[in-house]
C-alpha cells in the first residue's frame, strides 16, 4: 500500500486554519480583540521563524476550548468552516487528494493544529484518518491542556509511526510514501518518506527543496 501524507495549513489550505480560528472568536466577540490578535499574531511569526515553543503555543491555542461548552464550539465551528475555511480551498488542492484517492493510497492529514479545528476540515476533504494535536477533555469539556505527543516538527514522525501501527503497517513495509507540506518546520517528516514534496514552499523550504532536488508544485 502507498501512502499520502497532506499538511494542512498553507498546504492544502491557503491559509492557516489555527490563526483564522482565534481571528474568527475574536470577529464574533469571543475573545478580546486587541492583546489576543496581538499575542497570535506573534506566535504566528515565531513558527514562521522556526521558533515557536509548542508548549506555550497550545496554552495559548487550547484555551478558548476550555471557555466554552462543546454544543457553542460546534455551531460556532459550523460558520468557520463556511465563512472561513472553504473559501481557502482550491480546485487544485481538492483534485490532489481525490487523485491520491482514486489510485487506492492510504490518505491521511498530518497537523500541528488540534484536532477540534482540523477534524471537520480533514472531512471537507474526504479524508478519513487525521494525526493532528490532540486538545485534552474531561467529561466531554475540553481542559485548555494538550494530550500526549503534540503533532509538530519530529513529534509528526512520532505520531505517524504509533498510528502506522495502528492501522498494521511500518514504513519499511510502504512501497512509497508522500508527504506535501510548506514548510520548513516539517523538514523531519519530509525527510522520513521516500517522496518529499514542497507545496508553495516558505522561503527555507525552498532552498532546501531545491539543494535536494525535491519536487515543488502549487496548489494556488
Amino acid at each position: 500500500m502507498k501512502l499520502a501524507l497532506f499538511d494542512l495549513d498553507n498546504t492544502l489550505l491557503s491559509g492557516d486554519s489555527d490563526y483564522e480560528w482565534g481571528q474568527f472568536l475574536v470577529d464574533r466577540g469571543v475573545l478580546e480583540g486587541v492583546e489576543y490578535e496581538a499575542q497570535n499574531r506573534a506566535f504566528y511569526e515565531q513558527y514562521a521563524a522556526g521558533t515557536l515553543d509548542i508548549h506555550e503555543f497550545l496554552g495559548f491555542a487550547l484555551r478558548p476550548l476550555a471557555q466554552h461548552s462543546s454544543a457553542e464550539l460546534s455551531r460556532w465551528h459550523a460558520d468557520f468552516m463556511r465563512e472561513r475555511i472553504r473559501p481557502m480551498i482550491g480546485d487544485k488542492a481538492r483534485a490532489l487528494v481525490r487523485q491520491h484517492a482514486a489510485a487506492g493510497d492510504l490518505c491521511a492529514v498530518v497537523t500541528a493544529t488540534n484536532s477540534f479545528v482540523t477534524a471537520p476540515i480533514a472531512r471537507e476533504f474526504g479524508i478519513g484518518h487525521l494525526i493532528a494535536t490532540e486538545p485534552e477533555a474531561i467529561g466531554g469539556r475540553f481542559t485548555g491542556r494538550v494530550a500526549g505527543q503534540p503533532c509538530f516538527r519530529e513529534g509528526k514522525i512520532v505520531r505517524v509511526e504509533r498510528w502506522l501501527a495502528h492501522q498494521g503497517l511500518r514504513w519499511a513495509e510502504l512501497p512509497r510514501s508522500t508527504f506535501y507540506s510548506d514548510s520548513h518546520n516539517d523538514l523531519p517528516l519530509l525527510e522520513r518518506v521516500t517522496h518529499p514534496v514542497a507545496v508553495d514552499p516558505d522561503e527555507t523550504l525552498e532552498a532546501e527543496a531545491r539543494r535536494r532536488g525535491w519536487p515543488m508544485i502549487s496548489l494556488r
